[in-house]
């Protein structure tokens, strides 16, 4: 604890790692400054009924995101995801779509044109999310939280140009962090907004443990405990690698092979048992919106229980797909993030190979192999997690707000930019020759 405490303060000894920092706070500040401003011609003492919208349910998740904006009507209420979106529109299109598959091999300069790209589908899609943002306030609040009027042309038209600025803005607050602070931007946003909803679900269940009497704080304590565990636990599965032996051949003037053999470098590939991330909860959770979207479109009954079950985030049929979708998901984004194809021949051009496989087709096998072997525990840890909420919820009558942080998207989301952010601090220091703030580091004492 001396030495983590020791290195916190030598943080502030790298001028350039701390007006990083700073930089960092005042961007994430502003960003949280503008979710509290309520759209222009909104009533925000009326917007009771879009906060009970968003107090359960996939509306609470809607709501995690933008860390509060969402049911607050902000001038941020669509906040990064728009952007987040059309990053993986883009992604996926780049599979299929020759021209993006050039710029992704261009390098600097065509990673600056999918920017770009993407840039532009973003501000088409928050021109279709904005109407129907503003159609759901029409459906949710009251007529006379309507300053302007209710449907009138002033309201809508200006509405969707500030909303549409808002998620360019946070699209731009995110960049600057990202080349100006530490850590990555848009990650940033979305963690700092899923922690501003951690006080008042914490609030909320000590007030129903230990005021109301539900199971007193040693019940509390206990649910600590567990979530101190399921953090553990993702932080294993953000961090967790298979090492790939790797022998890199090294040229001798006489020319003899087993020379070479003897005088190479050994290294290794590593290969991330969650090499997909959180993106197959992403998508499986976009998916989940599609049957209840389609069964109210009917009346009867048997559509009226399927968007029941599918509307109840911590319900059994919901989490049951839920879990199947995520574990789907997982080979599948794995399968074209990883190119083993690409590593085996960029393998074979710098003289390496893995020992006893052959370089090319049969150590692209090897590795998609091995891919596949180690994604398979993985996808059923990573859904595991995503729908232990619901598990907590059932087995310990935890508040669904308070639950959220048991796991799903935000949890992984939280632990991964941590250790992102915590990884690109660890590097300042060990290059100046400080101790790192991650257990990994080195004592490394300055050279004269």
């Amino acid at each position: 604890m001396k030495k983590f405490i020791e290195s916190l303060s030598n943080v502030w000894k790298i001028e350039e790692l701390k007006n990083r920092i700073l930089i960092t706070l005042g961007l994430l500040l502003v960003y949280r400054f503008g979710a509290q401003v309520t759209l222009p011609g909104i009533d925000a003492t009326q917007l009771g009924n879009l906060a009970g919208q968003t107090k359960d349910g996939i509306g609470s998740i809607l709501d995690m995101f933008t860390g509060g904006a969402f049911s607050q009507a902000s001038v941020f209420a669509l906040g990064i995801m728009p952007y987040i979106s059309a990053s993986i529109v883009v992604q996926l299109m780049g599979i299929a779509i020759p021209y993006l598959q050039k710029l992704q091999s261009d390098g600097e300069s065509g990673r600056k044109k999918i920017n770009q790209i993407t840039r532009w589908l973003t501000i088409a899609i928050t021109l279709v999310q904005g109407p129907t943002y503003i159609y759901n306030l029409y459906r949710t609040l009251p007529s006379n939280a309507f300053l302007l009027g209710f449907n009138s042309f002033e309201f809508l038209f200006s509405s969707v140009i500030i909303l549409v600025t808002g998620t360019i803005f946070a699209m731009w607050l995110g960049e600057k962090i990202t080349d100006k602070g530490i850590g990555n931007g848009i990650s940033l946003l979305i963690m700092v907004g899923i922690l501003a909803r951690f006080p008042q679900a914490f609030i909320q269940e000590f007030t129903t443990r230990v005021t109301n009497n539900n199971g007193g704080p040693m019940l509390l304590v206990i649910e600590i405990i567990i979530w101190l565990l399921v953090i553990i636990c993702c932080v294993l599965l953000v961090m967790a690698v298979r090492r790939i032996p790797v022998q890199y051949a090294r040229r001798t003037t006489s020319g003899d092979f087993e020379q070479d053999m003897l005088n190479g470098n050994r290294q290794w590939i590593p290969l991330k048992l969650n090499a997909s991330g959180v993106m197959p909860i992403i998508f499986a959770q976009a998916i989940m919106f599609i049957p209840a979207a389609l069964a109210g479109l009917s009346k009867s009954d048997t559509s009226q229980s399927i968007v029941g079950a599918f509307s109840n985030m911590f319900g059994f049929w919901y989490n049951l797909v839920f879990a199947t979708l995520i574990i789907v998901f997982t080979f599948f984004y794995t399968a074209i993030t990883v190119p083993t194809n690409k590593m085996s021949d960029d393998l074979k051009r710098s003289g390496g190979f893995i020992p006893g496989v052959r370089p090319g087709i049969e150590t692209s096998d090897y590795l998609d192999k091995v891919m596949s072997l180690i994604t398979f525990p993985g996808s059923l840890f990573l859904a595991l997690i995503a729908v232990f909420p619901a598990i907590i919820v059932s087995l310990m009558d935890v508040q669904q707000s308070w639950a959220m942080f048991f796991g799903g998207t935000s949890l992984i989301i939280m632990v991964g930019v941590a250790i992102d952010t915590m990884q690109q601090i660890n590097s300042y220091l060990l290059n100046r020759h400080y101790d790192g703030l991650m257990k990994s580091g080195k004592n490394r004492k300055a050279v004269a």
